[in-house]
């Protein structure tokens, strides 16, 4: 396993969480993808987006389920400042993890999170697992806990 995949399943460890990591043959990278992987409903899929604060330069975290796009005004109102496109370089420095394979668990640096209403009605959801073809099955409920996640609407 990779060092980041070794980071995530640590910091499911210390959240209290046995999850099991599985190693998917094909790209889980997009949510289409990772359904497909997983044999689920694209809505279970948990997308963690990477967004910028615009004034602060902050990095926010938005775990949103796979059948949802993202209201920017709306998450904008959320996070309390406007949300710009993360830089991926940033976004592997800061968290650890290059795009396609953010996870919500294990960032190298905290990262305030919100997520996703949706995910939390659902008995199960999947999530990255720091590569693009790495995955967890995980409750909403243990998610918005292992990650301090903000209960949000964002579509």
């Amino acid at each position: 396993m990779s060092k980041s995949v070794n980071r995530v399943k640590a910091a499911a460890e210390a959240a209290g969480l046995t999850v099991e990591i599985l190693r998917m043959p094909d790209s889980t990278r997009t949510a289409a993808e990772a359904a497909a992987a997983c044999g689920c409903d694209v809505a279970q899929i948990v997308k963690s987006l990477i967004f910028k604060g615009g004034e602060t330069g902050a990095l926010k975290l938005l775990l949103v389920s796979g059948a949802n796009q993202v209201d920017l005004d709306k998450a904008a109102a959320l996070v309390g400042e406007p949300l710009e496109r993360a830089d991926p370089k940033e976004v592997r420095e800061i968290t650890g993890f290059a795009i396609g394979g953010v996870s919500p668990l294990g960032h190298l640096t905290p990262v305030a999170t919100w997520m996703d209403e949706t995910l939390l009605g659902f008995g199960t959801v999947w999530a990255a697992a720091g590569a693009p073809n790495a995955v967890f099955e995980i409750t909403g409920t243990a998610l918005r806990d292992a990650t301090g996640a903000t209960i949000a609407d964002l579509g």
